[in-house]
């Protein structure tokens, strides 16, 4: 199993920067149409700010709604993942602009409420790059901010006294490369999964909602209390 991921991880990452080169604005395009209507709302799903209320509502603590937001959002990834793959043959030219804006609206959605419980204005296009830059999880921001890659963490970009007009569309390229390694990389496992009856689905349904778990770990973590 840890020889099948690694193998996955490594076929990300070497296929994911060839697919952003080949359509960078259609990738980019979708993180940014994700973030906005993860924040205005989409469908049966309302605006982030919305869940986030909801929750505080519901739990009259902001700590416990921030776990209420991220245990929802990871039940939507989960159950988003497993659907995506529990039929038919893999077909990564179809499924992978789909799955990233899927996983992107809830992981955005996600990242956005627990901003908004913490006193953030979603408006704001510094919340929304610190947002966006969340989607990459800590280890990738760590490396890309000590290797220039990227500004600040989270945190410092979303408080920068002023706003950067750049780093929305430089976020949203770094979100799509990234999403794009992750899918690529867990089609590969699913297709080995395959093999096994029901394996894919689960796969893919673990997958998904363990790094939306990571992810809303880190915006917890990331994205202290402001004053509002």
């Amino acid at each position: 199993m840890a020889k099948t991921k690694k193998v996955a991880t490594t076929l990300g990452t070497a296929l994911a920067p060839k697919m952003v080169e080949l359509a960078p604005g259609v990738t980019s395009g979708f993180v940014l149409h994700a973030l906005n209507r993860a924040i205005v709302g989409v469908g049966p799903l309302p605006g982030a700010a919305a869940a986030a209320d909801k929750a505080l509502a519901d739990h009259g603590n902001v700590d416990k709604a921030v776990r209420e937001v991220i245990e929802r959002h990871v039940a939507y990834a989960g159950a988003g993942g497993f659907v995506t793959n529990i039929g038919g043959l893999v077909t990564a030219a179809v499924t992978i602009p789909t799955n990233i804006t899927g996983l992107a609206l809830i992981q955005c959605r996600m990242v956005a409420a627990i901003a908004h419980l913490r006193g953030y204005n979603l408006e704001d296009s510094r919340t929304r790059s610190a947002i966006l830059e969340c989607l990459l999880g800590r280890d990738k921001v760590e490396r890309s901010v000590k290797t220039h890659k990227l500004p600040a963490p989270p945190m410092a970009v979303a408080t920068a006294p002023v706003p950067d007009p750049a780093l929305n569309r430089i976020m949203s390229q770094q979100v799509a490369s990234e999403l794009l390694s992750r899918v690529v990389g867990k089609r590969a496992a699913v297709t080995v999964g395959r093999k096994i009856p029901v394996v894919g689905g689960v796969v893919g349904a673990s997958a998904d909602g363990y790094q939306t778990w990571q992810i809303g770990r880190y915006a917890s973590r990331e994205l202290l209390p402001r004053a509002r």
